[in-house]
């Protein structure tokens, strides 16, 4: 019944974060207790020979002892991409996270809808700064781009006067430079990466520490979409109801179990 708890709350947890971006699903991982291996007791069976003897008891079967719960495994699959047309939305094509400078140190995400906050850096909308490869990333809107390898580009034009607002109408991008380049990281051994809440992950002993990707391994940037969830509604709603009936099959099982040794200990009783 512990199992299938913690097996409910996986699934909850996946269902209540179904349209947030990035978000990546949970799985309860279990493991069952050793098995015992029933024989008859009454038959004679101990065969005696020079060297010792064997049991030649009839094997009757072998007797569960129960389950408990490894470990909740985050799978890594990709979400579903959607357009949204805003160049603040960035979304990933393969593997990699996102460095976010939070109060709590660096942090990683998946999630690409950022935002311009009133110093001009890229931020998350909680605020943290999104960081590139030299630091946190300073921009103006409507005045730069984002390539597929994460390269941010900026027209020079209107890059030197912090008040003069640009409007998509008039950049025709003549004068591009370069501005930094998104660090995006990946790890050794992902699936233990620990979920730290509003989309972010933080780095562990056994996930190893972050290393950023080098242009051949760099996942693809799509700049203007979001990559959604990779919760599948209806398959979660499925294995809820299976998890909610074999919770309840388990309390029958048990309250049968009980009844029959009350009755068997009042019978003792009266003897």
């Amino acid at each position: 019944m512990v199992v299938q708890m913690h097996r409910m709350d996986a699934i909850s947890n996946n269902l209540a974060n179904v349209d947030l971006n990035g978000y990546k699903r949970d799985t309860a991982v279990n493991k069952a207790f050793p098995e015992l291996l029933l024989r008859r007791m009454n038959d004679e069976g101990v065969y005696i020979f020079p060297f010792g003897s064997i049991d030649t008891t009839p094997i009757v079967g072998k007797l569960g002892t129960g389950a408990e719960l490894n470990e909740v495994y985050t799978v890594f699959t990709q979400g579903a991409l959607k357009e949204t047309g805003n160049p603040f939305d960035l979304a990933f094509e393969g593997d990699g996270f996102l460095s976010i400078e939070t109060s709590e140190g660096e942090r990683y995400t998946r999630n690409g809808s950022f935002l311009l906050n009133n110093d001009g850096y890229m931020v998350t909308k909680n605020g943290d700064f999104v960081l590139g490869e030299k630091g946190p990333i300073a921009l103006k809107k409507n005045n730069f781009v984002i390539d597929q390898d994460g390269v941010i580009y900026q027209n020079s034009t209107f890059a030197g006067d912090e008040r003069r607002l640009v409007s998509l109408e008039e950049n025709e991008w003549e004068n591009l430079e370069r501005v930094d380049r998104l660090k995006i990281v990946n790890f050794k051994r992902k699936r233990y990466l620990k979920k730290m809440g509003n989309s972010y992950w933080q780095s562990t002993t056994e996930s190893g520490a972050a290393r950023i990707v080098i242009s051949s391994e760099r996942p693809r940037i799509r700049q203007g979409f979001l990559e959604g969830s990779n919760v599948n509604p209806v398959i979660e709603m499925v294995q809820m109801i299976e998890a909610h009936r074999t919770y309840e099959a388990n309390q029958k099982l048990i309250q049968s179990e009980d009844s029959l040794l009350g009755r068997l200990i009042n019978d003792a009783v009266k003897v």
